[in-house]
């Protein structure tokens, strides 16, 4: 957990621009109509809760083997608390892409669900799939209310309606290098791994000492070498399931344009080609479903969020897993990035609403509900920080949407450079720069649905083997340039301008 110095820090830094709320607890303000009652006060409204309810959450993930035990160690609890009980289902990562939106299209009736933007969270709210919390949420949950930002609650609003309950802990839109400190110093690299000349001297070093070794980590589905390449430019795409249409935020009236319109474009299909070359991944990466290779010490790189940096810290600390920060403007992810929903089917969406207010303003059962039970899934030291005892029983909930800045541990063995970086950056978002105006940006992808369906196809069949060098990057960069041409791309870019353009205008 964040000491009370470092908390401050935070807290003074934030002003509501959070990946999906400010940070609790530090002075942010609801908006200014406040539904009557007891909500205004902090208070939820009464709920005869004389009879015990089973609430149904669904969340993203493959489930745990220990989740047995969790399971029956947070019900104890929440049964004596609010006389209530839970039951999680899981929808695979396997399968996640077709069951979910099927979720909310079968009928079933269920109660919560973990969302996000990159479940299309505005889409489905626009097709009726979620409850609108207008009332449920400042009534039944005002304690969450209160530490919502203005931000926050407008992200999560559709058409005039909130549909979504937004998380309290800040989450950030920086992409990295993630890699094996140990080898660094050995190829004498002492400096961070920050530029593409960099990644290259690492993995030539690798290539002639470890050749067992993937240099960079790339599996089906992952390829994501462009995403680290345009955020290293300054461009940011426009929005996280669509990860090849980006704009300038630096602009004052950025134009949305696609990758492969990017003028830096050729230079870096080359570098694709050359690393694909030298055999920095494997000729069948777009087959391969291992997603463990760089934890697992059979890649020596890969490109992710700092968080997956300092889970790897914590797994192997003798590997000294080091972090290079290849985003040139660093901002908060949208406040709907993690969200819940409640379901249009629940049967006990006062209850739920309830059960979330608890959840995210309670100790006692967030570590329950998101580490498990103390001394079986996990041990606590003195510093508050959380250890999991086995992570092939259970590591933490998928739920990241119930995550609060002041309930959330931090793992022990996470660098102390994890909680500076983030203070630094919490500064220079407030310098104001360019990217941080659009975190409240959502691209409403309704019109043009079958488009981008077209376009990620296009994307996987042409621009993934061209991204890892599998192709010639003249001709394929012409060929991928035409096919998304054809799957109406055009559309799309028009269609999103539209909407930056309308976002921008509505702040002015």
């Amino acid at each position: 957990m964040l000491n009370k110095t470092m908390k401050k820090l935070l807290s003074a830094a934030l002003v509501g621009t959070m990946a999906v709320s400010v940070l609790a607890g530090c002075g942010s303000s609801a908006p200014a109509a406040q539904p009557a009652g007891d909500a205004a006060s902090g208070e939820a409204a009464a709920v005869d809760t004389s009879k015990e309810v089973e609430l149904v959450l669904y969340v993203i993930s493959d489930r745990p083997a220990g989740q047995d035990v969790v399971d029956e160690n947070l019900n104890k609890l929440l049964k004596e608390k609010m006389n209530t009980t839970i039951k999680i289902n899981w929808i695979g990562w396997a399968e996640y892409a077709n069951k979910y939106p099927m979720l909310f299209s079968s009928g079933e009736q269920f109660d919560m669900a973990y969302c996000a933007t990159w479940l299309n969270f505005a889409n489905l709210a626009r097709r009726g799939a979620f409850k609108p919390l207008d009332e449920l949420l400042p009534t039944y949950a005002p304690k969450n209310y209160e530490m919502q930002s203005e931000s926050a609650l407008k992200q999560a609003t559709i058409d005039g309606h909130i549909y979504a309950v937004p998380t309290l802990l800040p989450t950030y839109i920086t992409y990295g290098s993630i890699y094996r400190g140990d080898l660094a110093a050995e190829a004498g690299m002492t400096d961070d791994i920050d530029t593409w000349e960099e990644v290259e001297q690492y993995g030539d070093w690798i290539k002639a000492n470890h050749p067992e070794m993937e240099v960079i980590d790339v599996y089906a589905g992952n390829v994501e070498l462009s995403l680290q390449w345009e955020r290293m430019q300054g461009n940011y795409e426009i929005d996280s399931g669509n990860r090849y249409i980006f704009y300038d935020p630096s602009e004052e009236h950025p134009t949305v344009f696609a990758l492969y319109d990017d003028p830096t474009a050729p230079e870096f299909y080359d570098m694709c080609y050359r690393f694909g070359e030298k055999g920095f991944w494997s000729k069948s990466a777009l087959s391969d479903t291992d997603s463990t290779k760089t934890q697992n010490g059979k890649a020596a790189m890969r490109f992710h969020n700092i968080d997956t940096w300092s889970g790897y810290t914590v797994l192997h600390p003798e590997w000294d897993f080091k972090y290079g920060v290849m985003t040139s403007d660093i901002a908060h992810l949208p406040y709907t990035q993690d969200c819940m929903v409640i379901s249009n089917t629940a049967q006990n969406p006062e209850r739920a609403m309830m059960f979330w207010d608890l959840l995210t303003t309670d100790q006692e059962v967030y570590d329950a509900f998101y580490y498990g039970v103390l001394g079986t899934t996990y041990e606590l030291n003195e510093e508050g920080q959380f250890t999991i005892t086995d992570p092939d029983l259970y590591s933490t909930s998928a739920m990241w949407a119930a995550r609060t800045f002041d309930l959330n541990r931090n793992q022990a063995g996470v660098p102390e450079s994890y909680n500076t970086v983030r203070a630094e950056w919490e500064k220079n978002i407030q310098e104001g720069k360019g990217t941080e105006r659009f975190t409240g940006f959502v691209f409403d992808t309704s019109n043009v649905t079958t488009q981008l369906a077209n376009c990620q196809n296009v994307r996987q069949q042409y621009g993934w083997p061209l991204e890892l060098g599998y192709v010639d990057p003249v001709a394929g960069l012409a060929e991928y340039k035409q096919k998304m041409q054809e799957a109406g791309i055009d559309d799309v870019i028009a269609e999103a301008q539209k909407q930056l353009d309308a976002y921008l205008e509505a702040q002015n």
